[in-house]
């Protein structure tokens, strides 16, 4: 931090008052969620700077640029990935260009949002790239004119922490760094306002605090505990309360004399920079002015240590699931099972009964293949188990859960019995009945085996308690014949250290598929369960290879298909050739009957245990 910048000279002098909300201020003038905020900045120059100068008129001191979502990754969303420095550059125009016109002085400070991806260890985003668009966007901010950066609304504090480095290294302006808080005073991933401040000082930002979050109250709380933990200055810019949805549109409820009221008492805490997020408009932010004028700030107290909590009893840990004694003791067959397309199982009921009395150790329950609507993946497997006395492997995907509700459903699913879960990524909504669907990917597959690690141990993401831990076995994916073998086999290499139990693999046709991939990397360290479908036909074939992503039929396997009298048969007979070549060398067998049809799979595993028998 250079302490001689203007900037961090003028926070020494006394209360600064920021500007409220764009994206609220955009909203209300016909610009849609759904749309590119910051696009305006080039497609609406006149609507973004009338409202920078509504901002002035009602009394700001510093204006925050529409370039909060401004970076490569969001913007490339939108189709706007190659204007970064053209849409951050217009954004400190229009707000110097308010100033000039109103003729009154202000701050402008670039804004720069989180990246919109997790990072990892839970998500795929590495720093590196993280890095490298936190910089781009300073750079251009920076060349525009900007005084100051500010970093805004984040959650993760690794994330923000390399997005001060990477800031700090493109640009000397001073920094700014903002967290958002959880109504229990902590971020999303369970960081406290103390641990933030510490670590953001020691990064050697101008000041730190807290924005956006749950409303003013709950940013006060957080402003308070700050200053216990740092001698920095302090930032402080609540939400308007939390969003209703009235009349069609969001609104929000804290009256402007409310939003006063707790700026003067956020300034009394000591913050020095005071403003509003989303929900604030010029009227919230020329009532605040009026109720900071003339205060300096206080400074809170450190608090006296709490009492240490008694210790918590033991959790006593569950008995492993059975599927988890036999994995590496015994050849195991699994069998994938679809939900039904409504709500009548009796059907698929009937299929694992037969399934189960052909010697089958586990039923796949699978969660909306090919992105199609059908039962809760959950509902079926619970009842799979109560009605056939069958274990069930779940599917769990990472496609339409955010981070909350992927916990949520992990807690969920424990509850009902269900110990064993295959993580995967999911099909694609594009794929199946609703392409208009939104894919929600809050984390990578390698970050759900960490989560579901940490419940293990008693902990959700944030590093809470949740009582007893569960007793999960997990699953991971894996394409033996991936287009891109090194990409597939690092995504395995994650998966695998993040601490993935056993591998089930797509379906492959032939022994050779196999060999290549175990020559390539080697012994696995975990239990390896071999997809097998049988085909149906040549057309099938071609359909496979052709049409679904991620799946190869070698070119042998479709001319054989194609020479075939029977297909069917032939389908069938080299599964069962495939099955003889791996199954002395792998720890099981991952069936998947074709167009729901169990009449051969019930066979498939007869044979399989006629020759490898159940213990």
């Amino acid at each position: 931090m250079d302490a001689g910048h203007p900037f961090v000279r003028r926070l020494r002098e006394g209360p600064l008052l920021a500007d409220g909300a764009m994206g609220t201020m955009l909203y209300a003038r016909g610009v849609p969620y759904d749309q590119c905020f910051e696009a305006a900045n080039v497609q609406r120059p006149d609507l973004v700077r009338a409202i920078h100068v509504a901002y002035l008129e009602a009394g700001a001191g510093l204006l925050e640029t529409n370039t909060f979502g401004a970076n490569r990754l969001k913007l490339a969303a939108f189709g706007y990935g190659d204007e970064v420095e053209a849409i951050n550059a217009a954004g400190v125009r229009l707000a110097r260009e308010a100033i000039e016109v109103t003729g009154r002085g202000a701050w402008v400070a670039g804004s720069i949002g989180p990246l919109g991806r997790q990072m990892a260890p839970l998500g795929a985003l590495g720093a590196a790239e993280a890095a490298g668009a936190f910089a781009e966007q300073a750079r251009a901010l920076t060349a525009a004119g900007a005084d100051l950066i500010l970093l805004e609304t984040f959650s993760d504090l690794n994330e923000i922490a390399v997005a001060v480095r990477a800031t700090r290294e493109a640009t000397d302006l001073p920094v700014v760094a903002e967290m958002t808080f959880a109504p229990d005073g902590r971020t999303l991933l369970g960081y406290t306002p103390e641990e933030v401040a510490a670590r953001l000082e020691a990064l050697g930002v101008a000041a730190v605090g807290a924005n956006c979050s749950v409303g003013p109250q709950g940013i006060l709380e957080v402003i308070e505990r700050m200053a216990t933990a740092t001698r920095l200055p302090l930032a402080a810019m609540p939400n308007a309360g939390l969003p209703q949805y009235v009349g069609g549109r969001f609104a929000y409820v804290a009256s402007p004399a409310y939003m006063a009221e707790h700026a003067a008492t956020l300034v009394e805490l000591g913050a020095v920079l005071v403003g509003g997020c989303c929900g604030t408009t010029p009227e919230h932010i020329a009532a605040m002015r009026e109720a900071i004028a003339g205060r300096q700030p206080g400074r809170a107290r450190p608090a006296a240590a709490p009492p240490a909590p008694p210790p918590a009893p033991a959790p006593v840990a569950e008995p492993p699931g059975t599927l988890a004694q036999k994995l590496g003791r015994r050849f195991v067959v699994t069998v994938e099972v679809s939900p039904p397309r409504g709500v009548q199982d009796a059907e698929a009921l009937e299929s694992c009964r037969r399934l189960r009395a052909a010697g089958v150790d586990a039923i796949d329950v699978a969660d909306n293949p090919m992105a199609r609507l059908r039962m809760s993946p959950w509902a079926t497997a619970a009842r799979i188990q109560r009605e056939v006395g069958l274990e069930t492997i779940l599917h769990f995907t990472t496609r339409d859960r955010n981070l909350i509700r992927l916990q949520s459903d992990l807690l969920a699913v424990h509850a009902l019995g269900i110990r064993t879960v295959l993580v995967l990524r999911g099909d694609h909504p594009q794929a199946g009945d609703y392409p208009q669907a939104t894919a929600i990917s809050d984390i990578h597959p390698s970050g759900l085996v960490r989560m579901i690690k940490e419940f293990n141990q008693g902990r959700d993401v944030a590093g809470n308690a949740i009582g007893t831990p569960t007793r999960f076995l997990v699953g991971v994916a894996l394409n033996l014949a991936a287009r891109d073998p090194a990409r597939e086999l690092r995504g395995l290499e994650r998966k695998l250290a993040a601490g993935g139990d056993f591998i089930c693999t797509m379906p492959i046709f032939e022994p050779q598929t196999l060999d290549a991939f175990l020559a390539r990397c080697g012994p696995l360290p975990v239990p390896l369960l071999v997809g097998v479908l049988p085909l149906h036909g040549a057309r099938h074939a071609e359909f496979l290879h052709n049409e679904l992503p991620g799946m190869v039929v070698p070119e042998a396997v479709r001319r054989r298909m194609r020479e075939a009298r029977d297909g069917r048969e032939l389908g069938f007979e080299l599964a069962r050739e495939l099955l003889r070549a791996v199954r002395d060398r792998v720890a099981g067998a991952y069936l998947i009957p074709a167009f729901g049809r169990y009449d051969r799979i019930v066979e498939l595993v007869r044979e399989v245990r006629t020759v490898l028998p159940a213990r």
